[in-house]
C-alpha cells in the first residue's frame, strides 16, 4: 500500500466523509471504527489519509469525489450563541438546525443579544472570503438605542470616526424614522468585536437591540427569526 501519511497532496479522510456525507467528524470516525469505510478496498484505520484518485466506499458504495459545499442564510433569534456548545443557559444556533447541517461553521459571529443574518457553510474559502479584513465586505444593522442620538454624536460617529482601544471606529448613519431619533440603520465595512455597541456606548448609549439585515451582498429577505434557507453561491 501507498504510504498516504507523507505527501502534502494527502486529504484526512474523517474531514472529507464529513463534508461528503453532511456528518460531523465524529459520525465519520465512528464509520471508520466500524469498517464501514475501505480506501481501494482496504479498511480505513482512524486517523486515515488518502490521495486525489483513491477509490473510497462506505458500506460498500463509493463515495463521490466532488465535495458538495453547503451554504446557509439563518435568520439568528436573539439569545442564540454562535458556537458549538451551549453557554450558561443559552442554546447554540445548532439546535435551530436539522442534524444533517451540524457539520457547518458560522461565518463570522453575532452575540447572544443580536439577531439577524448570519451564514453557515462547510466552504471555507467563502468563510475567508466574507470575513477577512482584506476582502472588504459591507454589513447593514439595524440598531435601536435607549435614548436618542444627538445631531453632534450621530457627526462624531459618521464623519469623525470615534477612537476605540482597538482603534478608530467609523459607521455610516441612516435615520429610520422622521419623529425619533432612537432607531438608526448602521453601515459598516469591518466587523470588529461588539464594535457597533462599543461605538454607541462610548459616548453613553446602550444598544437594546442590533439586528443584521445585509451581509456583503446578500440580505436576509423574508427569512423568519429561527429560519434558514439554502443559498446558491455559484
Amino acid at each position: 500500500m501507498t504510504d498516504h501519511h507523507d505527501t502534502s497532496d494527502s486529504i484526512r479522510l474523517n474531514k472529507h466523509l464529513a463534508l461528503q456525507l453532511g456528518v460531523s467528524r465524529r459520525e465519520a470516525d465512528e464509520l471508520i471504527e466500524k469498517g464501514r469505510v475501505t480506501i481501494n478496498g482496504n479498511p480505513a484505520p482512524l486517523g486515515a489519509r488518502f490521495l486525489p484518485g483513491d477509490t473510497i466506499n462506505v458500506s460498500g458504495k463509493p463515495l463521490g469525489d466532488s465535495t458538495a459545499f453547503q451554504y446557509l442564510a439563518l435568520n439568528k433569534p436573539v439569545g442564540y450563541v454562535c458556537s458549538r456548545r451551549a453557554q450558561d443557559d443559552n442554546p447554540t444556533i445548532y439546535e435551530l438546525l436539522p442534524l444533517k447541517y451540524h457539520a457547518l461553521k458560522p461565518v463570522g459571529r453575532l452575540d447572544k443579544d443580536s439577531s439577524g443574518l448570519i451564514f453557515l457553510t462547510n466552504d471555507g474559502d467563502f468563510a475567508y472570503r466574507m470575513t477577512h479584513p482584506k476582502f472588504t465586505k459591507t454589513k447593514v444593522y439595524r440598531v435601536r438605542l435607549d435614548h436618542e442620538l444627538e445631531p453632534l454624536h450621530q457627526q462624531m460617529i459618521s464623519d469623525f470616526g470615534l477612537q476605540l482601544e482597538d482603534g478608530i471606529s467609523k459607521l455610516t448613519l441612516q435615520r429610520l424614522s422622521d419623529t425619533e431619533r432612537k432607531s438608526w440603520q448602521v453601515t459598516m465595512s469591518e466587523g470588529r468585536n461588539r464594535q457597533i455597541r462599543r461605538t454607541f456606548g462610548a459616548l453613553g448609549y446602550t444598544v437594546k437591540k442590533l439586528h443584521r439585515v445585509q451581509f456583503g451582498n446578500y440580505s436576509l429577505g423574508d427569512i423568519k427569526p429561527g429560519k434558514f434557507e439554502i443559498v446558491d453561491m455559484r
